[in-house]
């Protein structure tokens, strides 16, 4: 993995598997303790994470501190509503 500023970051096919994984656990792991914050923004690197009030506040520092490294910018929500991906299903079989 290359670090540093991020400028010539480039993964490979591992890294990108694993991509936000980290960040991803360390939103679930902190989520708790994020009570008063919902509706705010989360920037997550790694095991850090940090709130802000905007998204674009957000995704701004992420870029300014972690370069084209990869990082996490998530709305904070108690709930998370599922969603319906269509991609997955057969076109032919939906045909009535």
């Amino acid at each position: 993995m290359s670090a540093g500023s991020g400028k010539g970051y480039t993964m490979d096919r591992k890294e990108i598997a694993m991509a936000l994984e980290k960040e991803l656990e360390t939103y679930k792991a902190k989520l708790p303790t994020l009570n008063d914050d919902e509706g705010k923004y989360a920037l997550v690197f790694g095991e850090d994470l940090e709130v802000f009030p905007s998204y674009d506040e957000a995704i701004g520092a992420g870029y300014s501190r972690y370069g084209l490294r990869p990082f996490l910018v998530k709305r904070i929500q108690a709930f998370e509503q599922a969603l319906f991906i269509s991609r997955f299903l057969d076109p032919v079989s939906q045909v009535h």
